[in-house]
């Protein structure tokens, strides 16, 4: 029996997961149709791999709007030639389940449809995602945490800002792998290739996401692939294209950027005291180019911390709604 559910699972939560669980136990197969459409700031296909990683037993599709919601006969025909079949049931938590089945003659099941099992809506969560936060499975979770990034060039204070910002933020924050990498390797004669940022930029991806996963929404990180990216030019000469590539699947809601005006403090691993300055800049251009809020911080701990909380303060604020 071949079920199908779908919807804009945006985004999706837990009673979409539901939904889809309920499709599974009773079909042999489930179509799960993600909408796509390009005034949605979520994209669908962020939205899609969300649900193939919650429901990796069910057929996730991205499948083109119509921009005619109530039209249930025009879905009816535009889902079957989309699917290539007919559906035998549908599954739905929507009012718009049961004529969109009639349409295409299929059984129907609604699945809490009051939302009594799961108590929780697309629109709910779009509202405020830090106070609905708890009915997202940890995909969800790892794209749309809120993500402060402090970077800067070497000796300009970023780790104690981003321990300091979190602290007062009271959430969690991701420590620089790239510095673990180096300290690791500092035992051998050993040159630097591209691979070892490669390396770096997907464990720091990786770790990310990871604590991004068990917050509360919003976490502070120490650095990010960006400036990897800056690492490799600094090292190897040039920041290869794969390396870009790496570095486009980050997301930074806010860039904060540390001052280079604070003397050169050598902690045994550091030897860039000679670019620094140069690096300072390097930031400051690849961050505008980002497109991404940012401020420049600059003086003494109590001060850098108060500019960046004011302004991390601000972006949770904006980005706790998603319209």
């Amino acid at each position: 029996m071949k079920g199908v559910v779908i919807g804009k699972f945006y985004p999706p939560h837990l009673g979409h997961n539901y939904l889809i669980d309920t499709a599974l136990s009773h079909s042999d197969e489930v179509d799960v149709l993600v909408v796509d459409n390009p005034h949605y700031h979520i994209p669908s296909e962020s939205r899609a791999d969300w649900l193939r990683k919650q429901h990796p037993k069910a057929h996730v599709q991205i499948i083109p709007d119509i921009y005619d919601d109530d039209n249930s006969e025009a879905w009816a025909k535009h889902t079957i030639h989309f699917l290539g079949h007919r559906p035998d049931i549908v599954f739905s938590s929507e009012t718009y389940g049961r004529p969109w089945a009639e349409a295409m003659k299929c059984r129907y099941v609604d699945v809490d449809i009051a939302r009594t099992t799961v108590p929780i809506s697309g629109t709910k969560v779009r509202q405020d995602l830090l106070k609905t936060w708890k009915y997202l499975s940890d995909p969800v979770r790892s794209g749309l945490a809120i993500r402060i990034v402090i970077v800067g060039a070497e000796s300009t204070g970023t780790t104690t800002l981003a321990r300091d910002l979190a602290n007062t933020l009271n959430t969690p924050w991701v420590p620089e792998i790239g510095r673990y990498y180096t300290e690791s390797i500092m035992t051998t004669d050993y040159q630097w290739s591209n691979d070892d940022f490669y390396r770096i930029a997907r464990l720091q991806q990786a770790y990310e996401n990871e604590i991004a996963a068990k917050s509360h929404g919003v976490i502070v990180c120490d650095t990010n692939t960006v400036a990897t990216e800056l690492w490799q030019r600094r090292y190897m000469g040039e920041t290869t294209t794969k390396m870009q590539h790496i570095a486009s699947h980050d997301k930074a809601d806010l860039y904060i950027i540390t001052g280079d005006e604070i003397p050169f403090v050598q902690d045994g691993t550091r030897d860039g005291e000679h670019v620094r300055h140069r690096m300072h800049r390097w930031f400051e251009a690849r961050i505008k180019k980002a497109g991404v809020p940012y401020i420049v911080v600059r003086g003494d701990p109590a001060a850098r911390l108060r500019a960046s909380k004011n302004a991390a303060e601000d972006i949770i604020a904006q980005k706790r709604t998603i319209t």
